[in-house]
């Protein structure tokens, strides 16, 4: 069915009866505007029509441009059409609900899967636009810059000037087993900063989003963001130079950058992921037939699923530039480590500049925040905070409310959404604990390594053969386990997945802990192998790759599927923040580590890996029992009729309400 009805032909009388094919897009388009008493009638004939297509009738006013072979945006720019460029402005009440965005879906040639269809047929992906490549590029630039910064951070804070060398930083090169360094604070101070870091860049982001959904859009927060981070690089630059280090005056200038590092990564992270995800904007399931004649169901879940993936892959090949810099402190020094990764965040400016005028740009459609908080209240003081009633939910429903008196200002639709949002958000919980024991508490990998046989490598040379294995695994998971899964029948819902990484990250800080318990005996030094002054273990550092490389799989398991979950189920208002939200927990894994940073010291350092493993297993157990369930539910399927009904329910003042203002100009969707 066409995308828009841009040629009006005949004027139509006043006070004439409109044709049911010629009144769905008058309304549809925005340029009649009906009174709060037609909503209702507007959405009946919607719903009615739905299975049909319009057509002129009787002279209808109206000329339906051909049909386009390309399945229909379901979440279109508001006031604009993606291939006819219409102008047409929306009425913001019909705007609110995707099936009614002037456009009607072409069930004949998309059909909707029956149930039937969804058990027996196999689910593939759908093409993901080139422009999602694009800004999975510029992410792949600020994940370089931001790694290749971060991963220098420990050493430089930790581990003074060596003597004998470069002046910024680098050790002897005679010295094999030399490491870099420059401000000399210490273990502690180092893993403390490291882990505060690492809090704020995740705690800014619930800002960054709070911005993007409420004041700014996607798009120009990403840009504040992104000054911010270009100005702390440079400073960075600047206070690494070798005068700077050597007169010891480097601690101001790195704190300065440190923050404002945190700062712009924090307010660019929340909006990257899901700026992505809406250039996919063909999310609602439909049959189609390949060429070997096999029928299909191409599955929005399974789309955003293959993008995701692909984004951590770009995301990992970013963070392995970090051994770009790794080399660059132990053999040149600082001022060249910071540097590199300044160029690299060029990059970010030149991509998100040149493609302005080419993405979608989601504008602010005002948090639901309000309403999600109201929802959830009436929720918990209707059930008296039972939360785990089956029924928990409808206590919000505006038919519910209405018996009582009470007009609400939101939809039955809203009402799932919360519920969904708050089961996603159980889900995130679980992260903190696996973070622990992805890599270790802190600097404890560093330190590990520190304590082993260099032979020539950075101490922090290993921790870049994480990336390097979400790499390779990116594309073997994308293109290889998850289709192959899909084609044998078997679903390995988020849950699972996520289930099987905590389990195989809990086995790789079982194998931290036992090199770090080797290290120990074969240590001149024993179990004060840390700051030991007669040389290293024998054991090879490359025995931490286990352990590096086990937690990397895991990731491309619990992370990629916890981005999923975080927009899938996400009110279309508040994706940012419900992505912050799942972001925000790497927060709390920062403030545990931080918590645990004095006992991360000899002869303690056993257990800095075992500990957390443990505990870790029994999350994994907890987890499955209480969330197994949710594999079987399906979420990203569009509206289905009762959806459709759902939107007769309130009245105008709750349309309004779900773009986030009380009256007013309709919203426009830039393109």
């Amino acid at each position: 069915m066409s995308r828009t009805f841009s040629n009006i032909i005949t004027p139509v009388p006043v006070g004439s009866s409109l044709p049911l094919d010629l009144l769905i897009p008058l309304l549809s388009i925005g340029l009649f505007k009906p009174n709060p008493a037609f909503t209702s009638l507007r959405t009946s004939v919607q719903h009615q029509a739905k299975m049909t297509r319009l057509s002129t009738d009787n002279g209808a006013a109206i000329a339906i441009p051909p049909v386009s072979h390309e399945p229909p945006a379901v979440h279109p720019e508001i006031g604009t059409v993606c291939e006819e460029k219409s102008t047409a402005i929306i009425d913001p009440e019909v705007a609110v609900a995707p099936s009614t965005i002037g456009e009607v879906w072409d069930y004949e040639q998309y059909p909707v899967p029956t149930d039937e269809e969804r058990k027996s047929l196999r689910k593939v992906p759908d093409t993901i636009p080139a422009i999602a490549y694009i800004l999975c590029v510029a992410e792949l630039a600020e994940r370089a810059s931001y790694y290749a910064t971060t991963g220098v951070f420990n050493n430089f804070m930790e581990y003074p000037l060596p003597a004998g060398g470069s002046g910024s930083g680098a050790p002897a090169k005679s010295d094999i087993n030399g490491v870099a360094g420059a401000l000399g604070k210490g273990v502690q101070f180092a893993s403390a900063l490291v882990l505060l870091f690492t809090f704020l860049a995740y705690v800014f982001p619930i800002l960054g989003a709070w911005v993007a959904d409420t004041k700014l859009g996607r798009y120009k927060t990403i840009i504040w963001g992104v000054g911010i981070g270009a100005v702390a690089h440079v400073i960075m630059v600047g206070g690494s130079a070798p005068s700077v280090l050597k007169a010891g005056n480097g601690i101001s200038p790195f704190m300065i950058s440190f923050f404002m590092l945190a700062i712009g990564a924090g307010i660019f992270k929340p909006n990257v992921a899901p700026t992505v995800l809406d250039q996919y904007q063909h999310q609602r399931e439909y049959v189609k037939t390949l060429k070997s004649g096999e029928r299909v169901v191409v599955d929005p879940e399974t789309t955003i699923q293959r993008i995701m993936v692909i984004y951590y892959g770009f995301i990992n090949i970013g963070a392995f530039f970090a051994l770009a810099s790794t080399y660059a402190e132990r053999y040149v020094g600082y001022w060249l480590a910071y540097l590199l990764p300044t160029i690299m965040y060029c990059l970010v400016i030149v991509v998100f500049v040149g493609v302005k005028k080419k993405i979608v740009k989601k504008p602010p459609m005002g948090s639901q925040l309000n309403n999600f908080v109201h929802i959830t209240w009436i929720c918990c003081k209707e059930n008296k905070f039972m939360v785990w009633k089956k029924d928990f939910w409808d206590a919000a429903r505006p038919a519910t409310l209405a018996e009582k008196g009470t007009t609400a200002n939101w939809n039955n639709r809203l009402v799932t959404d919360v519920g969904r949002t708050w089961a996603a958000c159980q889900i995130f919980l679980y992260i903190p604990i696996y973070q622990l024991n992805d890599g270790g508490i802190g600097a404890a990998a560093t330190n590990l390594a520190g304590s082993m046989t260099l032979n020539g490598a950075p101490n922090d040379l290993l921790t870049n053969f994480n990336a390097l294995t979400i790499i390779f695994f990116t594309p073997v998971f994308a293109f290889g386990i998850y289709p192959l899964l899909n084609r044998l029948g078997i679903r390995f819902g988020s849950i699972k997945r996520m289930a099987l990484g905590m389990m195989i990250a809990a086995i790789s800080g079982v194998c931290g802990g036992i090199a770090q318990l080797y290290v120990y005996r074969t240590s001149p030094c024993g179990y004060q192998a840390s700051t030991c002054d007669k040389g290293v273990s024998p054991i090879s550092v490359w025995w931490e790759l286990p352990m590096i490389m086990l937690g990397a799989i895991s990731e491309l398991l619990v992370n990629v599927t916890s981005y999923e979950l975080a927009y899938s189920r996400a009110p279309e208002s508040m994706k940012s923040l419900v992505f912050s939200i799942c972001l925000f927990m790497t927060a709390l894994y920062a403030a545990a580590g931080e918590v645990l940073t004095p006992v991360i010291k000899d002869p303690n350092l056993v257990w800095v890996w075992m500990g957390p493993a443990i505990v870790l297993f029994a999350q994994t157990a907890v987890f499955w029992f209480r969330h197994h369930k949710l594999d079987d539910e399906t979420y990203m399927t569009h509206d289905s009729e009762s959806d459709v009904e759902e939107d007769t329910v309130s009245d105008s003042n709750a349309k309004i309400a779900e773009i986030g203002g009380k009256e007013a100009a309709p919203p426009h969707y830039e393109k």
